[in-house]
């Protein structure tokens, strides 16, 4: 799986953030939802196209990631946090988790 870098600015699908790519952009950083646009990362060839709702945060590597489930599809994907990501809603996936187990 080769990673594509495509630098592209976007508008939320769930909260209509306007939103500036860096070519590592995966999610919006107000609400953290995403969009299953790939089969691999950065290729945009997933068809599904649906909205993907930030549903865990795990540690991965040393590192935070945010677990991203596609409503449409099911399909999940964990990405790196990205500094500029809200940590009020960080805070919010946690504690739903947690009511969730």
């Amino acid at each position: 799986m080769a990673f594509i870098k495509k630098t592209e600015n976007f508008t939320c699908g769930y909260c209509t953030k306007e939103v500036v790519g860096d070519g590592y952009t995966n999610h919006c950083p107000k609400c953290l939802w995403s969009k299953h646009v790939d089969v691999n990362p950065g290729d945009r060839a997933a068809t599904c196209e649906g909205l993907m709702k930030p549903v865990e945060v795990l540690r991965k590597g040393g590192e935070e990631r945010i677990l991203h489930e596609c409503v449409v599809c099911r399909y999940t994907k964990n990405n790196r946090l990205s500094p500029d990501d809200c940590y009020d809603v960080l805070v919010s996936v946690l504690r739903e988790k947690s009511l969730r187990n």
